[in-house]
């Protein structure tokens, strides 16, 4: 790997464990105002909006100018969704911008490894960047619960500048005020993200005519034939990855009992699963071989499902992993043999925001579901009975559609596979 891929590396795991973090932060501020359960699984949708509604225009941005530089932008964007956090803003339009710099990081932190990387390189670079990102998840969640928690929140509010009054009077407000200076780390390994001699695309003048290209690019890689299997099974793997965030912190309070600070602890065992899974795929896994494991996909759902019979941490503990591990094994092939898709259709920008948009309207939707669902009073064990099934019902969907594809549209199939398999041999 070149040595401007591992400060990328970097710059993505500060991020990635602010952002986790900063979740469960937002997660206990809500709690401890007595807000609706509903409004603590919105916080997953919320964070996902902006990436719908600014989809078209975020890969065209990230293409206008160096990555680097369009990730220190994002970052100094969540920076000031804290701030709105500390200030008052509720929560939710609060995480809403934190998720709109997020946004604008992904299809820059996605799309520079097709421009630093040859195709041979993009699994492993892929295993790398979910392995770690995984890794920063199970930090982040850890560090939030421990930071909102009882031994860490009375240090942190006992800490006071001299001469200087500050507003900041609960555990999740100081947690969110730390946070801050991981974003601030990130921005600095921003800095140092080498340029890649990749030729630039201005943005237009006006903006609006974005929408017919995106939506040109959107259609482009659906019609795809094997694009479009990996951008579906993509989409609903993150759609799930997404929701799980709040459904384990919910499955935990309802089965165990458990605060956000332990649950918390529940989320980073998922993210170890997924790890593992990500870091054997990148090993075992080449370019082509993504829609061999959309099976994997079904078993997440029914695993899901079989998560309301368990109420004891030990058991939890082993299949929680073992759910991680399917969708992170799942993932790594898939997304990689997407990005080569996209790269190869339309550009590295501008395929990352298409998948994005998908992936993320995927997350607002399964999350909005979820949130209705508690806010019309389903339980806890049968909103996510619900998920489960919808999620193992999609992908058999998508296992059916691939198998039908390589029937009807075989030469085609054949020919994509075969640029994938020459240019992970060549690339």
């Amino acid at each position: 790997m070149k040595r401007g891929f591992f400060t990328i590396m970097s710059a993505q795991f500060l991020s990635s464990l602010a952002d986790n973090a900063l979740f469960v932060a937002a997660v206990q501020l809500l709690r401890s105002s007595q807000a609706p359960e509903w409004q603590q699984a919105a916080l997953v949708p919320m964070f996902a909006l902006f990436y719908v509604v600014l989809a078209p225009f975020v890969g065209a941005f990230a293409d206008s100018m160096p990555k680097g530089r369009v990730m220190l932008l994002s970052n100094f964007v969540k920076v000031a969704g804290c701030l709105l956090m500390l200030f008052g803003t509720h929560p939710l339009m609060a995480y809403a911008i934190v998720g709109l710099g997020a946004a604008a990081y992904s299809p820059a932190k996605y799309g520079i490894l097709t421009e630093l990387l040859p195709a041979s390189q993009l699994v492993k670079a892929n295993g790398w960047i979910e392995g770690l990102t995984i890794a920063s998840i199970i930090l982040g969640v850890l560090l939030g619960g421990q930071l909102v928690g009882p031994m860490l929140s009375p240090q942190l509010l006992s800490f006071d500048l001299p001469f200087i009054t500050t507003s900041i009077d609960t555990a999740p407000e100081a947690a969110i005020l730390v946070l801050i200076f991981v974003y601030f780390s990130a921005a600095w390994f921003n800095t140092h993200i080498p340029l890649t001699g990749a030729q630039m695309r201005p943005m237009p003048k006006r903006l609006i005519s974005l929408l017919p290209d995106f939506w040109a690019c959107n259609t482009l890689l659906w019609r795809d034939r094997l694009g479009q299997i990996s951008l579906a099974a993509t989409t609903l793997i993150w759609g799930v990855a997404g929701n799980l965030r709040f459904i384990v912190l919910a499955w935990a309070a309802a089965a165990l009992g458990y605060s956000v600070t332990q649950a918390s602890a529940l989320q980073g065992v998922v993210a170890i699963g997924m790890a593992v899974g990500a870091v054997v795929a990148s090993m075992r896994m080449r370019l082509e071989d993504g829609p061999r494991v959309i099976t994997l996909g079904i078993g997440m759902g029914l695993l899901i499902i079989m998560l309301i019979f368990i109420d004891n941490v030990w058991v939890a503990a082993p299949f929680l992993i073992l759910l991680g591990a399917l969708g992170g094994f799942l993932v790594v092939p898939m997304n990689a043999l997407l990005q080569h898709r996209g790269h190869n259709l339309m550009g590295a920008g501008r395929s990352i925001a298409v998948q994005n948009f998908n992936e993320q309207a995927c997350i607002l939707a399964l999350g909005a579901a979820y949130s209705f669902s508690t806010g019309m009073g389903l339980p806890t064990f049968g909103a996510i009975t619900a998920f489960g099934l919808v999620i193992a019902s999609v992908m058999w969907v998508i296992k059916r559609w691939h198998a039908r594809n390589c029937v009807v549209h075989k030469d085609e199939i054949d020919r994509l596979i075969a640029i994938a398999r020459n240019d992970n041999l060549h690339g």
